[in-house]
């Protein structure tokens, strides 16, 4: 796999290097100055290593055997060029934005699974206007989240950029563009949880979540029975979307806590191209 980030993400990034260069006044004739300390596979593998175990830069610089500022830099260049690859879903094949996910889903007749999902970050300084606004509701700390969708197999299709942890997950769908996308385009089926109750009605009941408790007083057996059945068996189809989770949170970037709140947006969406890469290879037989 490493050679493969390589003939597809090296160009890149030599092409920004190079804009870069030629971008600010030079003193120096093309091709002039100090070499680079670390190739591009090293680069990347710092990255990868970092994203997958969490390895600090003060370990990465232990081990590529140079200064810190050059792995900082080093990962600041190549992990937004991960997060731009995109959900492998096939060989040769991804998905970038949510349009194509429900695109696919539509073609391939698959149903659709959301969910939400929260990473810890570092607590904004005192002072800032938009202290507040990272404070999770749910888990009543200072996060981020970001929304998955993975098919009925669990296969990771999309991982949306950040969003601060007080953003409801009904909320974060709307800006993301899901209402619009489902009411206008291919009749696709999305299984939910309750924080996205009010999208069924909204897009003509395409996303389906939690049944409702009609009687809230006093129900009869009947109803009760009826509705814990309708309930899990709801549940046993969206546990899907919490594999898929689980999975992500393997990647030690994503479970543990995390200062550079800007930079979220591309670990979260990094780690989802190279997870579903890694599973897509893994499934065909590929070694990686």
């Amino acid at each position: 796999m490493i050679a493969e980030l390589v003939a597809e993400i090296g160009p890149l990034w030599h092409e920004r290097h190079q804009i870069a260069l030629a971008s600010r006044p030079r003193r120096r004739a093309v091709g002039a100055g100090a070499r680079h300390k670390l190739v591009f596979v090293e680069r990347l593998l710092a990255t990868w290593v970092h994203l997958r175990h969490g390895a600090t830069h003060d370990v990465l610089t232990c081990w590529f055997g140079v200064d810190r500022s050059t792995i900082t830099r080093a990962i600041g260049e190549v992990r937004p060029l991960l997060a731009t690859r995109g959900c492998t879903i096939a060989p040769g094949m991804r998905l970038r934005t949510l349009l194509e996910v429900i695109d696919y889903l539509g073609a391939e007749g698959r149903i659709g699974i959301i969910g939400g999902t929260e990473v810890r970050v570092r607590r904004p300084a005192v002072g800032r206007k938009d202290r507040e606004k990272f404070i999770s509701g749910k888990n009543k700390q200072n996060a981020v989240k970001s929304m998955v969708v993975t098919d009925a197999d669990g296969r990771l299709l999309f991982c949306s950029p950040a969003e601060p942890g007080s953003c409801a997950d009904i909320t974060h769908a709307r800006k993301l563009g899901l209402v619009k996308l489902l009411a206008d385009g291919p009749a696709v089926e999305i299984l939910a949880d309750a924080g996205y109750q009010g999208l069924g009605a909204q897009t003509g009941g395409r996303v389906m979540t939690p049944p409702h408790r009609k009687f809230k007083k006093n129900p009869p057996e009947w109803y009760e029975e009826m509705h814990e059945r309708r309930r899990n068996a709801h549940s046993s189809c969206r546990i899907r979307v919490e594999h898929g989770i689980g999975h992500l949170k393997n990647w030690r970037s994503l479970a543990r806590h995390h200062g550079r709140r800007e930079h979220m947006s591309d670990i979260i969406q990094a780690v989802a191209g190279l997870l579903s890469h890694q599973q897509v290879a893994t499934a065909s037989g590929t070694r990686m």
